[in-house]
């Protein structure tokens, strides 16, 4: 407690602005328990960036946080660039605070000599990573917090490629950022270095995810969309790209179009949460429509519902979404010719099917850690490889690299087009879908989130990783684990042979069980959430569509009895 009063009492100096200091003193008189949460640590990078809950203290997203961080960038960028015109971009969402704290990040990089362009509004995240290359920038900012309560907001790093930092880049970011004190932040601006923009980045953007996302889909002016962009900024750019793309029959759930970061009508923000597509549902089925679009704040997620065997709307999950999308897309590469290079990638927490489907169609698929920051260094990596798409379990997919960041904009685009096409086609997504089960295997999954708050939280989620570690999960609803794998190490054991083996990901805080029957089951800290994750996946044979929903119940079963047995649900 007493580096807690130390490190509070260090906001106090006349280097912090009046609110701060007046917030800090009521905390260190009248609420004790709330002053730790804010000082006992600094926020720090997950997988998403920086995120937290705004407010004054180390522990919170604040103007001197911010400033840190972005001195410390600055630092390292006029170090690497120092022969160069240092050039960043800057986009903000909807969220509270986002406009003014976008503005004092902007203020730091000039005041360090560094030409800033700062969107004039709120613009979505795939926009943001698509400047960076569009206006050859060193590096770009998005202020967000994605799907996260109202109380939060964030700040993600991306580089030159478009793609967030990863190693080596974020470690010596890091490092120079824990170098500094926050009195060394520089906040008088060269306002000259300043620039404003919108129209024309708009224009680039929404081209290229119409090029990128159109495949000529049949049945357009058949196909009914009801969009929602849940209060966020993909408002901006979605209902345009559709427009501009050929559907007409788009209905824009108007309750839920202007941006709000207190999000009214919904409990949370996030397209993987039922709740968030209620309203959107509602309108869907009043109208007869095919397809429900949903998107998060920053519009990276996207959450898709379409009508199932019974006709009424089922929202899809993560992978199933990614499964069709990567079909369709690899469907038209394989119309153009494979050349053999081609690849699709995945996260260690996705669906196994998309190993399976790329077997299926002789290319590569490559995994990689939680985050999109990973899929887009493959990219960078492996520039002698065509990336075709890809994504994760948690609602964002890519399409090609011109946006270097899960993209729900151009994915949005992606899914109509499937949609439509599968209409035309006297099919729909849903049997589509279904027909890939028959083909590659039927794969279904569930995601147990379990929120832990707080210093107490934190301390809690660290020791069920410490104690899964140390008692390792033996089987899984009769079937015996074969294989643990411990990306803390970055090590796979064969529990059969006793072979333990390297594997070529950089370590995370991870662990994941594969039993004999191929059931996968993965616990994962979340890294820029208060939650301790766990994904499930398990498999059966679907030898003919007809026999879908009795395999499906099958399947349901077996996910209920493992819940069961490990006492998490």
């Amino acid at each position: 407690m007493d580096t807690i009063l130390t490190n509070a009492k260090s906001w106090l100096t006349d280097f912090f602005d009046v609110n701060t200091k007046t917030e800090i003193n009521d905390l260190l008189q009248n609420n004790t328990e709330e002053l730790k949460d804010r000082f006992y640590k600094n926020l720090e990078f997950g997988t998403g960036g920086m995120r937290g809950i705004m407010g004054a203290g180390t522990n919170r997203i604040n103007k001197y946080t911010l400033g840190k961080s972005t001195q410390g960038l600055s630092n390292y960028l006029n170090k690497v660039y120092a022969n160069e015109e240092v050039k960043v971009v800057i986009a903000y969402d909807c969220r509270h605070n986002s406009d003014t704290l976008a503005k004092t990040v902007a203020e730091v990089f000039a005041a360090n000599g560094i030409k800033v362009y700062l969107f004039s509004e709120l613009r979505t995240t795939p926009e943001l990573s698509f400047a960076v290359k569009h206006l050859s920038c060193h590096a770009g900012i998005v202020l967000t917090a994605s799907h996260n309560p109202p109380e939060y907001n964030g700040y993600k790093v991306y580089w030159t490629d478009g793609g967030q930092i990863v190693p080596p880049e974020d470690g010596a970011i890091v490092a120079e950022i824990n170098s500094l004190s926050y009195e060394d932040i520089k906040f008088d601006a060269n306002n000259d270095l300043i620039e404003l923009i919108d129209k024309e980045v708009d224009e680039a953007f929404i081209d290229a995810s119409v090029k990128n996302g159109s495949f000529n889909a049949k049945g357009k002016d058949d196909f009914k969309i009801v969009f929602t962009s849940l209060h966020g900024t993909s408002i901006t750019a979605i209902p345009e790209v559709l427009k501009r793309a050929g559907y007409k029959n788009v209905t824009v759930i108007e309750e839920q179009a202007k941006p709000d970061g207190n999000f009214p009508t919904v409990k949370s923000p996030n397209p993987e949460e039922p709740e968030a597509l209620s309203i959107a549902i509602k309108k869907a089925e009043e109208i007869g429509a095919d397809m429900v679009i949903g998107t998060d704040p920053d519009s990276d997620r996207l959450g898709v519902a379409v009508r199932n065997l019974d006709g009424k709307m089922e929202i899809l999950n993560g992978n199933q979404s990614m499964i069709m999308m990567t079909k369709f897309l690899l469907d038209q590469r394989k119309a153009q010719g494979f050349t053999g290079n081609e690849f699709i990638a995945s996260t260690i927490v996705s669906t196994p099917m998309m190993d399976a489907l790329a077997k299926g169609y002789g290319v590569e698929c490559k995994t990689a850690l939680t985050g999109f920051k990973w899929i887009a260094k493959m990219i960078k990596d492996f520039p002698e490889q065509h990336f075709v798409g890809g994504g994760e379990e948690s609602f964002g997919f890519m399409v090609g690299d011109f946006v270097r960041d899960k993209d729900a904009v151009t994915s949005t685009l992606l899914a109509c087009e499937i949609g439509a096409n599968a209409k035309a086609n006297g099919s729909s997504f849903y049997k589509d879908l279904i027909d890939c089960y028959v083909a590659y295997g039927f794969y279904k999954e569930k995601l147990i989130s379990l929120t832990k708050k707080g210093m107490s939280g934190a301390e809690e989620i660290s020791q069920m990783m410490v104690d899964f570690k140390n008692n390792p999960v033996s089987a899984l609803d009769g079937s015996k684990v074969v294989i643990i794998e411990d990306y803390n190490t970055a090590t796979s054991k064969n529990l059969i042979t006793g072979v333990v083996s390297d594997i070529d990901i950089p370590t995370s805080n991870v662990l994941i069980y594969i039993t004999e029957d191929g059931t996968k089951m993965a616990a994962r800290p979340s890294g820029t959430e208060p939650k301790i994750k766990f994904y499930f996946s398990i498999n059966g044979n679907l030898e003919k569509s007809e026999d879908f929903k009795k395999v499906d119940a099958e399947l349901n079963a077996k996910i209920d009895r493992i819940l069961k047995e490990l006492k998490i649900a």
